[in-house]
C-alpha cells in the first residue's frame, strides 16, 4: 500500500521501540539523546502583548516544561490511541487522590474494589468521607454482577487488576460495561503491569493511574506517579492537577524519563523470573498456594491471558499453618530478598501482610500466614538458593 505522495506508509512500531523514540527531539536538544533536566518556575515573556495573551510554548514550571513533555509523550504512545492526556503527580497515593477529587463532589457515591491499596481505602473513609462522598466495597471478583450495588449518585468505579496483595484478578471489561451503562467512570490502578503489559484504556476504563514509583522508575529512587485518561474523562483530570497544584519535580520527572526507556527489556526480566519463581514455589512443601495470575492454576488466569500481554515481578504465597515466629525467622535469614515496602525496583523483596484487618466486603481467610515477594534482578538460581535456606529456617524454627 503507498500513501497519496507515492511512498510506502511505515508499519506500526511496537511498543518496545516507541519506550525509546517517542517524547525525543534531538535537534532542539542540540544533538543530545536525552532532554535537559529543566529546574524552573518563572518563564520570561518577549512583549508585553505575548504576556497578556499568555502566547508560549510553557507559561510556567508547575504547568510543564520540556522535560515534562518529553515524559508524557512516552507514556501518552505507551498507553494507546484511546490516550487523551497524561498527568504527572509526585507520588502514586497522589495520583490516586487526585483522580477521585477529579471526578467526585459532595453527594456522590463511590465504588472500590475490597483488594484496593490501603493508602486508597484510607483516603476514601478520612478525606473523602469528610468530603460528603460515601465509599462502599465489592468482591474484586464480582463482574457485571457489581450492578446490583449502583446507587442513582454513583459516579466512579475503582478497580485494581490485579489487587497488589492478594492477587484477584477482576474483569475489568464486564465491569466496565456496567458502569457506563449507569453514566459512571471506570478507574484503573495499572501499577502491577503498566501499559506495556496492560492497556487497560483499550478496554474500557476512563482513567488509568500508575505509581510511577514502582516499575516506571524501576531503580527505587524516586516517588511519582502518573495519570492518564480517555477523551470523556481527561478534562475533568487536567482540571483537577490546574485547581490543586499537582506537579511533580524535575529530577523525578528526569529520573521517569531515563527509567521508562529501559521499561521494556526491565518488566520482561520480571515476568520470566516472577514466573519462574512462582513455579517453584508451587511446588514447595512449606507452600500451600501461590497468588498468581499468570499461573494456570490461579482462578483469575483466564482474564489475566485475555487482556493482558505480560505479568510483573509482584505476586503472594500463603504458608502452610506455622507460628509467626518461624515467618519472622525464614524473613530473618534471607540475604537476598530485602523486607521492605513498595516494589518495581531491581532488587528482591519479601514482606508478610494480612489484609483481614481492613477487608469488608470478602472475607479474608488464606488457610496460613502469607508473604507478598517481588523477584528482582538478579539470578533465579541464586533467589532459589535464598528462598531454600529460608524454608530451612522456618522449617528448624517450627
Amino acid at each position: 500500500m503507498t500513501s497519496s505522495d507515492g511512498s510506502t506508509p511505515a508499519p506500526p512500531q511496537h511498543s518496545a521501540t516507541r519506550l525509546v523514540t517517542a517524547g525525543r527531539d534531538t535537534k532542539a536538544q542540540k544533538g543530545f539523546v536525552n532532554p535537559p533536566v529543566f529546574h524552573g518556575s518563572t518563564v520570561l515573556y518577549p512583549t508585553a502583548e505575548d504576556l497578556h495573551a499568555h502566547r508560549a510554548e510553557f507559561t510556567y514550571g508547575r504547568h510543564g516544561t520540556p522535560t515534562t513533555r518529553a515524559l508524557q509523550d512516552v507514556l501518552m504512545a505507551l498507553e494507546g490511541p484511546q490516550c487523551a492526556g497524561v498527568g504527572l503527580a509526585p507520588s502514586g497515593l497522589s495520583a490516586i487522590s487526585t483522580t477521585l477529587l477529579a471526578v467526585l463532589k459532595a453527594g456522590d457515591h463511590l465504588l472500590v474494589c475490597d483488594n484496593a491499596y490501603r493508602p486508597t481505602r484510607n483516603f476514601c473513609e478520612g478525606m473523602l468521607k469528610r468530603l460528603g462522598i460515601e465509599t462502599s466495597y465489592f468482591d474484586p471478583m464480582i463482574g457485571g454482577g457489581i450492578a446490583a450495588l449502583f446507587k442513582p449518585n454513583t459516579r466512579a468505579v475503582l478497580v485494581e487488576a490485579p489487587g497488589s496483595q492478594s492477587f484477584e484478578m477482576p474483569d475489568l471489561r464486564a465491569i466496565a460495561d456496567v458502569a457506563h451503562a449507569h453514566s459512571a467512570l471506570v478507574i484503573d490502578d495499572n501499577t502491577w503491569a503498566t501499559p506495556l503489559y496492560h492497556r487497560s484504556l483499550e478496554q474500557g476504563v476512563d482513567i488509568s493511574m500508575q505509581a510511577g514509583t514502582k516499575y516506571i522508575g524501576g531503580h527505587s529512587d524516586i516517588m511519582f506517579g502518573t495519570i492518564s485518561a480517555n477523551a470523556k474523562a481527561w478534562p475533568l483530570v487536567t482540571e483537577a492537577i490546574r485547581l490543586l497544584g499537582v506537579c511533580a519535580g524535575p529530577d523525578d520527572v528526569y529520573l521517569a524519563l531515563r527509567g521508562v526507556r529501559t521499561l521494556s527489556v526491565r518488566l520482561a526480566q520480571h515476568h520470566r523470573s516472577g514466573l519462574d519463581i512462582a513455579r517453584w514455589l508451587a511446588g514447595r512443601p512449606e507452600v500451600a498456594r501461590v497468588l498468581h495470575p499468570a499461573l494456570e492454576t490461579d482462578p483469575g488466569h483466564a482474564i489475566w491471558k485475555r487482556d493482558f500481554t505480560g505479568a510483573s515481578g509482584l505476586f503472594s504465597i500463603v504458608l502452610k499453618p506455622v507460628p509467626q515466629k518461624a515467618v519472622d525467622t525464614m524473613l530473618n535469614t534471607l540475604k537476598l530478598f530485602g523486607m521492605g515496602f513498595s516494589w518495581g525496583g531491581f532488587e528482591s523483596l519479601a514482606i508478610p501482610f494480612d489484609c483481614s484487618e481492613y477487608r469488608t466486603a470478602t472475607k479474608w481467610a488464606p488457610g496460613g500466614p502469607t508473604l507478598r515477594l517481588h523477584i528482582g534482578l538478579e539470578n533465579v538460581d541464586d533467589l532459589k538458593a535464598d528462598l531454600d535456606r529460608g524454608f530451612a529456617a522456618l522449617q528448624a524454627a517450627v
